[in-house]
């Protein structure tokens, strides 16, 4: 009876070691930018075995193989279980490039038509969704270098620039030019002075382009005034 026991347990672990081993081989660079872009990362093992993002990913990789080849109930079998252990859903009908990283993560969707360039950043409570019930492309596209803040929704068949960044909470729906930052509901552009959005991710400094346009104001009428 313990020989037994301890076969099912030596089994056991082949299996968990033989997991950790093909994500950390076909994962390499998803988990190198997760170390890269959370700080709170403190080691390898930890994003491979605690980070649901990273979990999610895998899932989907798996799911949009077999949606690729038209297995299309198994692939959502599988999409579905990821959405259930790590609250993150992602169609597997979707297209997402290499180093993509979700923080946190619970609550985010991304749609069935949607794509997803390289090197891409969704916080917590993200949507990639799409409007209306219209078949075919329905679902946004996100370039390079995409950062999407914490609850932000970007909706229909629109293009975020590469290098934008969504503030927090933001509802997108029209196209972003590449460079910008769009903040407010609805999503209103403006430019992070023409800079590539910086990997040190200062969510504090967003520019508010109405918030700009009234301090311009308040400075013209101090002028007028003084005169």
């Amino acid at each position: 009876m313990l020989d037994n026991i301890v076969n099912i347990l030596l089994i056991l672990l082949g299996v968990v070691l033989t997991k950790l081993l093909f994500i950390s081989i076909f994962f390499y660079s998803d988990i190198r930018a997760a170390q890269k872009r959370d700080p709170a990362a403190k080691s390898f093992m930890e994003v491979i075995l605690l980070y649901p993002g990273l979990h999610a990913l895998v899932y989907y990789r798996i799911a949009h193989a077999l949606y690729a080849v038209h297995l299309f109930f198994l692939a959502r079998f599988i999409s579905q279980a990821g959405r259930f252990f790590t609250g993150i859903e992602i169609h597997p009908g979707a297209k997402i490039g290499k180093r993509f990283f979700i923080d946190h993560g619970l609550g985010v969707v991304v749609g069935e038509t949607a794509i997803v360039g390289d090197d891409v950043l969704l916080y917590q409570g993200t949507t990639l969704g799409g409007t209306g019930i219209i078949k075919g492309k329905r679902h946004p596209t996100l370039g390079n270098n995409v950062v999407v803040g914490a609850g932000a929704k970007v909706l229909g068949n629109i293009t975020i620039g590469d290098n934008s960044y969504i503030g927090a909470n933001a509802v997108v729906i029209k196209d972003v030019p590449p460079n910008s930052t769009v903040v407010g509901v609805p999503g209103r552009v403006t430019k992070q002075d023409g800079k590539k959005m910086d990997v040190a991710l200062d969510h504090v400094h967003t520019l508010d382009p109405i918030k700009q346009s009234i301090d311009e104001l308040e400075e013209r009428i101090k002028n007028l005034e003084k005169k």
